[in-house]
């Protein structure tokens, strides 16, 4: 494993995700230039400018941007942020239609540019778009994927990381499907340490029950709209989610996370993008793992490949 040298990301979007993921990425270090771009040129140098006064505090990190697609010149990754967002009450598959449309002006432009990067797709929804965003720009599966449930899987480790009353990185458990109402946990593999979830003991004396895993479910599937309803939007985690996949591709790191790609042939669903855990290194996504699943998470999957499959006709994606 190998950090990429002089790496750069390119954020697209300067709304509230883009300006968290560069953030984030800033003072985490994912590569060593921050660019972000977007059409609003007052508001996306106002943004690069307040991000760059706060350099010297971030390392050997740089900060650029404006209004040109040509800002992601050199890019190894890129990550797209850009589209409407989400209002209180509306699905992500609401949004669809015209984030699409968005995409098929954006990416043409982007790959000129940026034409051997890695494309994160995080704009909802991102699972819909990972498939529009692959047929317009003709790339391979692996360089174009959405940052899926990669989020949904930290809301559900926090979760029960909190119940459990262990660290949230001494939790495996993985949300998996789609980045929205269909997503589910994959009960049948979660582990907290090496020990099976439903035989996990607190230090207090709880023990998960299946109906609790259930209702934690339901909050990780609640999550989003329970944020957009008080703030009107989430930000600050997938900013956060989106610079650790940079950083799993930057350096190379074949780190495990759950990503959405297009897939040919998984458990016999074809032509639509979903998440499961898969290996990300430098070129993309590496490798989907062929994951051990229940008889009822089996239908669950089935389930939400079915849903985005139809909002993909909707869209004459196919």
């Amino acid at each position: 494993m190998t950090r990429v040298e002089s790496s750069k990301v390119t954020v697209v979007g300067a709304g509230s995700v883009g300006t968290s993921l560069a953030y984030a990425a800033l003072i985490r270090g994912s590569a060593r230039t921050v660019a972000l771009y977007d059409i609003n040129r007052a508001k996306v140098e106002a943004e690069v400018l307040d991000l760059a006064h706060g350099t010297q505090f971030t390392g050997a990190s740089q900060v650029v941007g404006g209004a040109d697609p040509s800002v992601a010149e050199g890019s190894h990754v890129v990550v797209i942020t850009a589209g409407a967002k989400q209002d209180p009450g509306q699905s992500r598959l609401d949004l669809a239609g015209t984030n699409v449309r968005i995409l098929e002006t954006l990416l043409p432009q982007l790959l000129e540019h940026a034409p051997d990067a890695v494309y994160c797709i995080v704009t909802n929804p991102c699972d819909v778009l990972t498939v529009a965003a692959q047929q317009i720009s003709g790339l391979p599966t692996s360089r174009v994927f959405s940052s899926g449930t990669v989020l949904d899987t930290s809301r559900l480790r926090r979760l029960i990381a909190d119940k459990a009353q262990v660290a949230t990185t001494s939790v495996h458990a993985d949300i998996v499907g789609e980045h929205g109402d269909t997503g589910f946990a994959l009960w049948s593999q979660a582990r907290i340490g090496p020990v099976p979830i439903l035989d996990w003991v607190s230090p207090d004396g709880h023990h998960f029950t299946h109906g609790e895993l259930d209702e934690i479910t339901d909050q990780v599937r609640q999550a989003a709209y329970r944020v957009i309803e008080g703030k009107g939007a989430t930000n600050y985690a997938i900013g956060l989610a989106g610079a650790r996949i940079v950083e799993a591709v930057v350096s190379d790191q074949h780190a495990v996370l759950p990503v959405g790609t297009v897939h040919d042939d998984y458990r016999a669903i074809g032509g639509v993008a979903f998440s499961v855990p898969s290996v990300i290194s430098s070129g993309g996504v590496q490798q989907v793992l062929d994951l051990t699943m229940s008889a009822a998470e089996e239908r669950q999957l089935r389930a939400s490949a079915d849903a985005l499959h139809a909002a993909q006709q909707d869209l004459g994606l196919e």
